[in-house]
């Protein structure tokens, strides 16, 4: 007699469990996803619909198969009943994933349509499975699984027709499950259970693996499903080489087909055990590898070593300091006696990536750099490949108790060499652009200073040119005063001098303001009319001098001299707040002139000096944080204020002066 190996039960066996164990992942998954507060707006229904009845048919099933063996008398026509309810509604969530977009929502009649169709076959034949379990008729019912193959069938031609603008992959995925599925409800509808071959068996019981697959790829490819998986694809790989190798083998030894046929549940028992070693070997290897490291040969946790010397070099931003805390961290961990580090200015041929060098070539190399000479000479030295030269070594003395670098200890130094080089390229790079910057900013300092200078050179021949005209016309018109006016001009000059620094005090600046108007007062006599409104604690205030000047000048020459009654000239100071809590100076010079249109403004201000003077040297000095500003109208007199910074402690009594 001769004994044949049943492959077909043995793999509705594994089959069965394997299913009850990816479904168990995957709602596992689903369930997680929900508690996690950064995944929660990613939680689907359809995901966790979609584990619950995979889980639900492979534990029927599983059930089903296996209790009867072992003399268990239960409610079977129950338990298959939904069993078989939960894997027909499978196929129904796959069609309802691909109808919907990417709002999760199904939208139109007709694809909503095909939604309710596919539910409703799928609730009829649950039915039917149902009406045959309390009826005491065979479960499955046949006509439910045949009703659920021809629906699906004929289902995958209209939803080839919806998703025509769908991607080709995504479409033969589910339209390939759904074709399982078909396959599968018909061989069930027909009672098979475990007597056809191996093959049948495989598409006629484990149609709900490809279905989860496709819900999976049709709308979680690259989020939920890439977690799935990575740890579903392993085991059923694992397996599959498992299965493979035991129906191979059983078909060509009877002795081992005799041991399968006379219990295939110790055969189970046999694939569980390799699958499980399979995938623990991971673990295995890792707990050995420890073992190995830190007991036997003493060796320290690379991995950390490695996280810690990446820490160092990201918090270090000097190189000396960076490979001087790199040696103090491999000293204690390689045991070594020494690990010091040297600068090495390579050739093109020696500086080509990581070298770990020993015996007497370590010795040649760390001799002909010179610098401290070593206790002992070095065991081993590693080049540390920075893209520009100096490059450095890392010299390592004896290890402890005759211990050799073996190979793990070789790759931590190259890995570390590698990370501790681009951390200096990374540093030198940041050094070059910022000493880039300061020799860019000392440029641009240099300019500015020049500018300014070239600025106030313009302003002082300015100013000078027009108080000598009116000491002239005062001369001409007004002879006995010409003496005290000129002695006023001497003052006034003076002044001026003493403000050829970049700052001047607001208080000098109100000084020359207030000589040059008093040579306007000789001139306009009771026509001109000056209030001085500064609260004297802002007197210490430093500014850029001859700001005021030029704009009480303009207020005098245009607005004034211009109208026949003449008018007044306010000059007033302030310390505001701005947006940002920022304190700046304000100074504002207004008249009671003639005031001018905006055409008559621009024109003044493209062929003026002064006011052009002005803005130019507080863009120079403050930037952006400075501003001039112009309100004025014909007949209605002109406001200019100028706004900049305040930088230092101002006095706390507050005094106004009035000049009339």
């Amino acid at each position: 007699m001769t004994t044949t190996l049943n492959v077909g039960e043995l793999l509705n066996l594994v089959g069965l469990s394997t299913g009850v164990v990816l479904y168990a992942m995957l709602l596992a998954m689903v369930v997680r996803a929900a508690r996690t507060p950064g995944l929660r707006s990613r939680f689907d229904p359809l995901l966790l619909l979609t584990s619950v009845l995979g889980l639900v048919w492979n534990l029927c099933a599983l059930a089903l198969y296996e209790l009867p063996r072992t003399g268990f008398h239960g409610p079977f026509p129950w338990i298959a009943a939904l069993g078989f309810a939960a894997l027909g509604f499978l196929p129904a969530v796959v069609v309802h994933s691909v109808l919907r977009d990417e709002r999760h929502a199904v939208r139109g009649a007709a694809l909503l349509a095909l939604a309710v169709v596919a539910y409703a076959v799928s609730g009829v034949a649950a039915l039917l499975h149902v009406h045959a379990a309390i009826t005491a008729a065979l479960v499955p019912s046949s006509p439910g699984m045949r009703l659920l193959t021809y629906t699906f069938v004929g289902l995958v031609v209209p939803l080839v027709g919806v998703t025509r603008g769908r991607a080709g992959a995504g479409r033969a995925l589910w339209a390939a499950a759904l074709a399982t599925f078909a396959v599968s409800a018909l061989h069930l509808s027909q009672l098979h259970r475990g007597e056809a071959s191996w093959p049948v068996e495989l598409v006629g019981h484990h149609a709900s693996v490809p279905l989860a697959f496709a819900i999976l790829y049709q709308d979680y490819r690259f989020a939920l499903a890439d977690l799935f998986l990575e740890r579903a694809l392993s085991l059923l790989a694992i397996v599959t080489v498992a299965f493979a190798a035991i129906a191979t083998f059983g078909v060509r030894s009877a002795a081992f087909a005799q041991f399968v046929q006379s219990d295939p549940r110790q055969m189970t028992v046999l694939v569980t055990l390799w699958v499980a070693t399979a995938l623990l070997y991971p673990v295995l290897r890792r707990t050995t590898t420890w073992f190995v490291d830190a007991v036997v040969l003493h060796r320290p946790d690379y991995r950390s070593l490695r996280t810690t010397v990446g820490h160092v070099a990201q918090d270090t931003d000097d190189v000396e300091t960076l490979l001087s805390s790199v040696c103090e961290l491999l000293t204690p961990a390689l045991n070594a006696a020494f690990v010091v580090w040297r600068e090495w200015t390579a050739s093109a041929r020696d500086a080509l990536g990581v070298a770990v060098i020993g015996g007497a070539e370590a010795i040649d190399l760390t001799d002909s750099l010179g610098g401290t000479r070593l206790p002992t000479p070095p065991a081993t030295c590693v080049t540390i490949p920075t893209t520009d030269q100096p490059l450095f070594i890392l010299a390592i003395g004896q290890l402890s108790a005759g211990r050799r670098l073996l190979s793990d200890d070789l790759a931590t130094l190259e890995s570390i060499a590698v990370l501790v080089a681009r951390r200096i390229d990374a540093i030198r790079l940041t050094n070059e652009r910022y000493n880039r910057e300061i020799r860019e900013q000392e440029i641009g300092k240099l300019a500015t200073e020049a500018e300014l200078r070239a600025l106030r050179a313009q302003i002082n021949p300015h100013f000078l040119f027009n108080a000598l005209t009116t000491i002239g016309y005062l001369i001409q018109t007004a002879p006995p005063r010409a003496l005290e006016t000129l002695l006023r001009l001497t003052s006034l000059l003076r002044g001026v001098l003493r403000s050829e620094g970049e700052f001047t005090t607001l208080g000098r600046e109100l000084e020359i303001v207030e000589a040059y108007l008093d040579i306007e007062r000789a001139r306009f006599e009771h026509r001109l009319s000056v209030t001085i409104d500064v609260p004297s604690r802002l007197r210490n205030v430093r500014l850029p001098p001859l700001l005021l000047q030029p704009l009480v000048e303009n207020a005098v020459k245009h607005g004034i001299a211009q109208k026949q009654s003449g008018g007044q000239v306010v000059i007033r100071a302030r310390i505001e707040r701005t947006d940002t809590d920022q304190r700046q100076l304000a100074l504002t010079v207004e008249d009671t002139g003639a005031g001018a249109s905006p055409q008559a403004l621009e024109r003044g201000r493209a062929s003026g000096v002064g006011l052009r003077n002005v803005e130019r040297r507080l863009e120079c000095q403050y930037g952006p944080a400075s501003s001039v500003s112009i309100q004025t109208s014909p007949d209605a007199g002109t406001v200019v204020e100028i706004r900049m910074p305040v930088a230092v402690k101002i006095a706390t009594t507050d005094v106004h002066q009035v000049v009339s």
